[in-house]
Formats: C-alpha cells, sequence, structure tokens
C-alpha cells in the first residue's frame, strides 16, 4: 500500500495561491495595458515558481518497493534495502549508499516538526490535573487507550514516518532483498515552471 505524506497547510495554502494567480492570469489577460500588466505577471510568475517548488511539489511517498522524495528540484527513489540510518530532528533524514566516503544523506522536505509541534508532542502524555470541587469524580482508563497514549507521547508527525521507513527498511532486509543504488532524477515540472519565470522577468523587462 502507497502512502504520501506532505505539509497539508503548505499544500492547501499553495493550492490558493494558484487558484489566485489563475484567476489574475485571466483578469491582466483579459485587460492587458501594457507594460504594468506585464511587470504584474512577472512577479505572478516569479511567486508562483518558488510556491509551487517549495510547497505544492515536496511530497513523501512509502511505497512497496521503495521510499520516494519529491524535494523541490529532484525525485529521489530509494529501494528499501537500500536505506540505512533514519534520524529525526526538525526533518527526516536517510542515509544510504553504503559507508563512510560512499554514504549519502536525503534529507526529506516534508513532513517536518516544528519546535511547537514537538513541544506539544511532549506534553501529550501529561496527565492534566485533576480539577477542585466537592464532589471528584476519577476517570478509568482501559489498556489500550493507555499504550495508545504511551505511544503517542512526544511524538510527532515525522517521528511516525521516520518509524514506518525504518520498519520497511528492516523488512526488505530480513528478506534479502538487493541494496540498489538510489536513483535521482530532476524535477523537470519544477524546472518548467521555473523557465517560465523567467521568460515572464525578461519580457517584462525588454517592455519595459
Amino acid at each position: 500500500m502507497k502512502h504520501t505524506y506532505r505539509s497539508r497547510t503548505a499544500f492547501v495554502l499553495g493550492c490558493a495561491w494558484l487558484v489566485f494567480v489563475a484567476f489574475n492570469v485571466w483578469d491582466l489577460t483579459a485587460h492587458y495595458n501594457g507594460k504594468p500588466s506585464m511587470v504584474a505577471l512577472a512577479v505572478l510568475g516569479a511567486m508562483t515558481a518558488l510556491v509551487y517548488a517549495i510547497a505544492v511539489r515536496p511530497a513523501t511517498v512509502v511505497g512497496e518497493e521503495g521510499l520516494l522524495a519529491r524535494n523541490p528540484l529532484r525525485t529521489t527513489f530509494l529501494p528499501w534495502a537500500s536505506v540505512g540510518e533514519v534520524t529525526v530532528t526538525h526533518s527526516i533524514a536517510v542515509r544510504h549508499g553504503g559507508e563512510g566516503a560512499e554514504e549519502r544523506v536525503l534529507r526529506l522536505w516534508t513532513p517536518m516538526s516544528s519546535a511547537r509541534e514537538r513541544s506539544k508532542a511532549q506534553r501529550r502524555g501529561v496527565p492534566k490535573p485533576e480539577r477542585g470541587g466537592q464532589f471528584r469524580v476519577e476517570t478509568t482508563v482501559s489498556k489500550a487507550e493507555q499504550a495508545a497514549a504511551e505511544a503517542f507521547t512526544g511524538k510527532t508527525h515525522a517521528d511516525f514516518v521516520g518509524d514506518q521507513i525504518r520498519d520497511r527498511a528492516e523488512a526488505a532486509r530480513r528478506r534479502e532483498e538487493p541494496a540498489t543504488p538510489a536513483r535521482v532524477t530532476w524535477s523537470y515540472d519544477s524546472i518548467a515552471v521555473l523557465l517560465v519565470a523567467v521568460a515572464l522577468i525578461i519580457a517584462a523587462v525588454v517592455i519595459a
């Protein structure tokens, strides 16, 4: 089964920006008035290229065959047997490619954990103080609920994705799957958007 992880906030805001840009491009095209319209299109193009590359495109795909990391300008595919140590801080870092000088580190753009999110995760397992009053009701927690609370304590979304990557990699090594090299390709969609933005900027400068 394939699971895709991305920053929901960044993705939603990025899609909202694309809708906003689409409306403005239509308006500027329908009411074209020369230099001001070209400058506005160039600004929109440059900002849209950044929003697409940073907010819309990045995703981490956990599939059956391996890990697919869609970063702003590159796409990297790692077979599970090639995945080495996985560490999670503010982002997920995946080591691969062997040991020593041959080792490489792939940093995933999503999901990331902010200091606020990690602090909130640490407080999740702290029991809340009982409220004062004449009558106190003692709440009973089942073993399953207690185990779930302990499992969630201190863990962010990035930690859970990191655990999934580790589990998939360990399962592949137990099956003795071959550790083939990573496949890295340029993200042609991001490059195309950036080229369009550059073309609009050049056109605006020429007209100006």
